[in-house]
């Protein structure tokens, strides 16, 4: 059964809705991207339109910038601290949006969403 962004089958009740169609292609989801710490691997995903996303897979350096001098740098990214999105993402060390990660700089929040921009940006914490 392919994943579907589709409307649910069900109301919040848990009433069921009368079925008006198939699914169609373009509800189609794709799986997940779990970035992780490691040797840089992206992908390049065609999308609706002939526009395009980068897939982060895993990436080793983090472009940081320092609020109080608004500088950035690239740097390396020594380990991983937490992710308060999910115990399960947190569990398995995956970078999402608002995931902490310490780097030469220091503890770092990342601030892009490294499934859909191919990057890792953050600021200082």
């Amino acid at each position: 059964m392919a994943r579907s962004q589709a409307r649910s089958k069900r109301k919040y009740t848990g009433k069921k809705y009368k079925n008006f169609r198939k699914k169609r292609k373009r509800e189609l989801e794709r799986p997940r991207i779990d970035t992780e710490i490691g040797t840089d691997k992206k992908k390049k995903q065609r999308t609706m339109g002939g526009n395009f996303k980068l897939k982060l897979f895993a990436s080793q350096f983090i472009n940081v910038t320092d609020s109080s001098t608004n500088k950035t740098t690239k740097v390396r990214i020594l380990r991983f601290e937490s992710n308060e999105a999910s115990k399960d993402l947190n569990r398995r060390h995956v970078l999402t949006k608002g995931a902490i990660v310490e780097t030469e700089l220091g503890n770092a929040r990342i601030t892009s969403r490294p499934g859909q921009h191919g990057l890792l940006n953050g600021i200082l914490i």
